[in-house]
């Protein structure tokens, strides 16, 4: 059996930023592991569509694709929009959905990381308070897994931890440095938990304007791409053990 293509699927932006992004972190994913295909598509502004690179796929003589949604939460493109798009493929494909990436440990290991380069050390997590700022959602099932990542984080050893969020919900990331200084948190950090620039980071950097220190984005951290590759190798295990592989 030929290990199925993947097929990354990302949101897209008019931010040229976001898709730099997207392309450095499915590099990084190709040199984990060279032997598999690995496409990018986007659901809108930018080229190539997701519709775009299954027609090409299909015309190629590919069968068998895994679309990993790249997306943190299962939120409304997770659950409505990207099924839809797969189902308008061409019939000849089989596609698997893959899970979406978090929550995982790996990509608190990528938040950590990321802090870690903005200038904090392992022995500042005791003094220092986090924000978690997410983009947002309306979905009360995303939300509630930000709240979650933020609780389990704060038992690594954070003075404290707090979610927030840059739309469709409250806190914003200012009130959230605003309640960790009320704490008595010696300093305060923002750690956007966010996989690309755009127009919410940015949101969420202009409010961190108060806190002492702001992470980058996720982006191609090594964890993120290892966190690809769990999702793609769960998607096409049943596949493989069904025919002892």
């Amino acid at each position: 059996m030929h290990r199925p293509v993947l097929l990354v699927i990302a949101h897209g932006s008019h931010d040229p930023r976001h898709a730099r992004a997207v392309h450095a972190l499915v590099e990084r994913v190709r040199s984990v592991r060279p032997g598999l295909r690995v496409e990018t598509g986007f659901l809108d502004f930018n080229v190539p569509s997701v519709h775009g690179v299954l027609e090409s796929l299909a015309a190629e003589g590919v069968r068998d694709v895994v679309a990993l949604p790249l997306l943190l939460t299962r939120a409304f493109h997770a659950k409505a929009d990207i099924p839809t798009v797969l189902r308008e493929a061409p019939a000849r494909l089989r596609i698997r959905q893959a899970d979406v990436l978090g929550p995982s440990p790996l990509l608190l290991s990528a938040l950590e990381r990321r802090l870690y380069e903005a200038g904090l050390t392992p022995a500042d997590k005791s003094s220092t308070g986090v924000v978690l700022a997410s983009a947002g959602s309306s979905d009360p099932e995303a939300i509630a897994v930000i709240a979650d990542i933020a609780r389990e984080w704060w038992h690594t050893g954070w003075c404290a931890v707090r979610p927030a969020f840059a739309s469709a919900s409250l806190p914003r990331t200012e009130d959230a440095v605003a309640e960790l200084r009320a704490l008595g948190c010696e300093r305060v950090a923002v750690a956007p938990y966010v996989l690309a620039p755009g127009f919410l980071p940015d949101r969420i950097a202009r409010g961190a304007a108060e806190a002492d220190v702001l992470a980058d984005v996720l982006g191609p951290a090594p964890e993120v791409a290892r966190v690809l590759l769990e999702r793609y190798d769960a998607a096409v295990r049943p596949a493989l053990a069904a025919l002892g592989a």
